[in-house]
């Protein structure tokens, strides 16, 4: 009896390809390494491409993500509001281009691991040579072994984070955030929560 060729026929795809997703970081070693990590950990590495692109200032950052975008799906510029003055322009350029998303922090990506040790909403200001991002710095070396932490050394906090810290981080970030659009302060806050997010969403397959 002839063998049917039906069983031979490709079936159609029944999911749909994940967006390319691209990330800019402000921070070349312990942000970038802590998003890296994460995007493994979530299984969305192979969608997520993470660069430090060589400028640290976040007009130059969103400028970079501008040429580069068309080759991606996303882009999400990751942004220290801190000292910088022209964070307010990196804003207005984005606002111009879809694809891009600010990941803002106020005032810095530390934040996001200080709130993996608990909620804080008290203002980190300028205290004679130390920047905001100083402090919340110096805030961070408090917690239990964080101690050494310095912002351009290349040290998986990811992996000694991930868990009930971590959980707690993605609760009480986007309960900030409602607070920030209450009260019209920013001061501090973060978005790194989002990134967290988009990586869960890329480790799922999307149905056709």
């Amino acid at each position: 009896m002839a063998r049917s060729l039906r069983r031979f026929d490709r079936k159609a795809p029944k999911f749909k390809p994940q967006p390319k997703v691209l990330i800019l970081c402000e921070d070349s070693k312990s942000g970038k390494r802590y998003l890296e990590e994460a995007a493994i950990h979530f299984r969305a590495n192979a969608q997520v491409e993470i660069v430090h692109c060589g400028v640290t200032h976040p007009s130059g950052i969103v400028e970079k993500a501008i040429i580069r975008q068309n080759g991606f799906d996303k882009v999400f510029c990751a942004l220290d509001r801190d000292t910088h003055l022209c964070f307010e322009r990196a804003i207005d350029l984005a606002e111009a281009h879809p694809k891009i998303t600010i990941i803002a922090s106020y005032p810095c990506f530390e934040f996001w691991l200080l709130l993996h040790f608990g909620f804080n909403r008290k203002p980190f200001r300028a205290v004679g040579k130390y920047s905001p991002g100083n402090l919340v710095t110096k805030s961070l070396r408090e917690k239990p072994n964080m101690d050494n932490y310095q912002k351009g050394e290349d040290t998986n906090y990811f992996a000694q984070l991930l868990g009930e810290p971590c959980q707690m981080a993605r609760a009480l970030a986007p309960r900030i955030i409602e607070d920030v659009a209450a009260s019209g302060e920013p001061n501090p806050s973060t978005e790194i929560h989002l990134l967290m997010d988009e990586f869960e969403m890329l480790s799922k397959p999307l149905l056709l």
